[in-house]
Order: C-alpha cells, then structure tokens, then sequence
C-alpha cells in the first residue's frame, strides 16, 4: 500500500487563518493610541498638578471667601494669578491694558480668550479710578490751568 503524498497545509486548507491574523493586526493597532497617550498623560501631570492645585484653590478661595470679587484696575500681579486660568503672560496683559470701565473689556481688547474670561468673571470686577469717579471731567481740565 502506497502511502498519500505528503500536502503542503497552506492558506488553502485554512482560509480563516489569513482573516484572523489581519484582525489581531488592526486591533492591536487601533487600541495602541488608546493605551499609549494614557500611559504618558497619566505619568506626566501628577506631580505638577499636585503641586501646582492646592497652591491656586487657597488662593482663589480666599477673594471668594471675602465675598469681593478682585478689582482689574487695582489687582497686582499675584493677585491676578491666582485666578483660574490666568498665569503670567495673562497678568502682564491685564496690567498693560488697564484702566477698564467694565470687566468685558478683557475679551473685546482681545486681551483674554472667552473661554478664560468665563472662568473668572464671577470673581472679577472693574471699578473706576477714586480720583476719575468724583472729579469727573471738570478735574482734567483744572489742572491745565494752572
């Protein structure tokens, strides 16, 4: 009795085989991003955001615990920072841009985003100069006459 040749098991025999390595493949490749930024995103901000929070939350909570909100005119620097959103570069544009008359102003002078000013506008305020609230404009032209 002759014995059967022997076959070569290719893809013919198992067509199924072919399919099911390219699925693997492109799961395996979709879910890489999925689990590749959240590894680094997660690593990355614990430590500056652990530092960095609990120092803003007292600070912004103390103008809102006064029940004040924080004048533009007036607010330094420091003061200014501690509101959400606003960092360094933001401040210096507040201060430059002073004096204000409404504290809308931030986003018409294009000197905020919207979505910044949206985040302080409850704890902000625009009040005007002492000297320009009660001397009105008679008080700039008195000193041009002396």
């Amino acid at each position: 009795m002759p014995l059967p040749e022997p076959r070569h098991l290719g893809t013919q025999e198992f067509p199924f085989m072919h399919q099911r390595r390219l699925l693997t493949l492109v799961a395996l490749l979709s879910l890489w991003p999925v689990i590749s930024p959240a590894q680094t995103q997660s690593a990355a901000p614990k430590p500056a955001a652990g530092a960095a929070k609990p120092a803003t939350k007292s600070v912004t909570a103390a103008p809102a615990a006064k029940g004040e909100p924080l004048d533009l005119n007036t607010a330094t620097p420091d003061q200014l920072k501690a509101l959400p959103g606003i960092g360094d570069a933001y401040a210096k544009r507040i201060i430059d841009g002073r004096p204000y008359t409404m504290k809308n102003q931030l986003t018409q002078r294009g000197i905020l985003p919207q979505a910044t000013y949206d985040k302080i506008k409850d704890s902000i305020v625009a009040k005007r100069p002492a000297s320009a609230k009660s001397a009105g404009p008679a008080a700039a032209a008195a000193p041009a006459k002396k």
